[in-house]
């Protein structure tokens, strides 16, 4: 299932695209649910994951996004 959604983070508006399952799997971020992600920022990707990390979290906001994230999701 697809969700998308922005969280503010200090002064940043991230938005989010999120594809979670109902079980975690190998493919997901720590094993868990989580099998798509990406944060953008000001239309730039911050982070991305699809069964694998493309872009790792660029900063300490998308890294706080994503644990919100994975707490909310995964």
């Amino acid at each position: 299932m697809w969700k998308e959604g922005s969280i503010k983070v200090h002064d940043s508006i991230i938005h989010y695209w999120v594809k979670c399952y109902e079980k975690g799997s190998e493919f997901g971020i720590d094993e868990g649910r989580i099998s798509k992600l990406m944060l953008k920022r000001n239309g730039k990707i911050i982070a991305n994951y699809d069964r694998g990390w493309d872009i790792e979290p660029v900063d300490e906001d998308a890294e706080i996004a994503l644990a919100i994230l994975l707490l909310e999701h995964n």
